[in-house]
């Protein structure tokens, strides 16, 4: 470990390191449509008509909310097994994440542990190496038969596919969009009520529209962001902790907006702990966040960062040989 921060050589941009199975490039027309529409949608909230201060409060809550379904559930739960956790906690994360229009649980569980598997390397999914906007969200919008296909998805996430719950999301394709379509109701009819009660059913259409639009289209597209920014900047900007043998960076600004998955390297050193907490001021939101779901008797055997885990495994080993 670092005593200061680490920089490593420029990135080998270029593109020569596109991943093979990514060529010759061809759109994935569902996947540019619909990340485009929704950036479009998340421009209806400029229309003064559509504004409201509790459709942005909403926003700023939901960003932390859904989002841990990702950081939370398909990232330290799903991919790396960081901790346990009942079913039917493990299952209500993946559908928050599924809100999030990120993939179904499997497809985001086989692009991420193949991006440990190759990361920064040429068959690495979504690598800066290519350039910033290919790692940011260009790979999104390409076909890729190294992610892709049922081969891939039985390759790196054989275990959630094992699974009838996430089995059923990956096998009908409908469902996934059944669970992204509810939040629309999820998020007006409250709005509606609420407004109607307080001055009329225009009020009324008004805050429940004002509320899709923040609560769902400009949230959708700030998580978005967010994790994009983890394998875009979190690889590109930052100091290093670790010498690992990829760019990773611990990035302040990806960390404070990602509650914790911007300390990268810290990440990529040692992917199966549940903190990437390592210094002080590196503080993980997400990780305190597990350690409340323990308290309440929803999580357990949560992994501690290597350089915790090994003294302590250390000492356990020492008093049974001293007993």
């Amino acid at each position: 470990m670092a005593g200061s921060a680490t920089l490593v050589a420029p990135l080998p941009l270029g593109s020569q390191m596109l991943p093979e199975s990514a060529r010759p490039l061809r759109i994935r027309w569902r996947y540019a449509v619909i990340i485009g529409l929704v950036h479009l949608l998340a421009l209806l909230a400029f229309v003064p008509w559509l504004f409201s201060w509790v459709g942005v409060v909403v926003c700023q809550l939901g960003i932390h909310f859904f989002g841990a379904g990702i950081n939370i559930g398909y990232h330290r739960l799903l991919t790396h097994r960081s901790f346990r956790t009942p079913k039917w906690v493990e299952y209500a994360l993946s559908v928050l994440a599924i809100c999030c229009l990120e993939d179904t649980p499997v497809q985001w569980v086989a692009v991420h542990r193949r991006h440990h598997a190759h990361s920064d390397k040429v068959p690495d999914p979504h690598s800066p190496i290519v350039n910033f906007f290919w790692s940011h969200f260009g790979w999104l919008m390409v076909k890729n038969s190294g992610i892709d296909t049922l081969s891939a998805r039985e390759k790196y996430a054989p275990d959630l596919l094992r699974d009838p719950f996430y089995f059923r999301l990956e096998k009908n394709q409908w469902l996934q969009m059944l669970i992204v379509m509810s939040q629309l109701l999820v998020f007006f009819l409250p709005g509606l009520v609420a407004g109607w009660i307080m001055d009329g059913p225009v009020a009324g259409l008004q805050l429940g529209a004002s509320l899709i639009v923040w609560g769902v289209f400009v949230r959708t597209v700030a998580v978005w962001h967010i994790t994009w920014s983890v394998n875009s900047l979190g690889h590109m900007f930052g100091y290093r902790n670790y010498e690992t043998d990829e760019h990773s960076r611990n990035n302040w600004l990806v960390a404070l907006l990602a509650v914790g998955e911007g300390w990268h390297n810290n990440h990529h050193h040692d992917p199966s702990a549940a903190s990437v907490q390592h210094r002080w001021w590196e503080f993980d939101l997400s990780y305190y966040e597990i350690r409340l779901l323990e308290a309440f008797g929803l999580a357990s055997d949560i992994v501690m960062p290597r350089h915790l885990r090994r003294p302590a495994k250390a000492a356990k080993a020492a008093k049974v040989m001293a007993g």
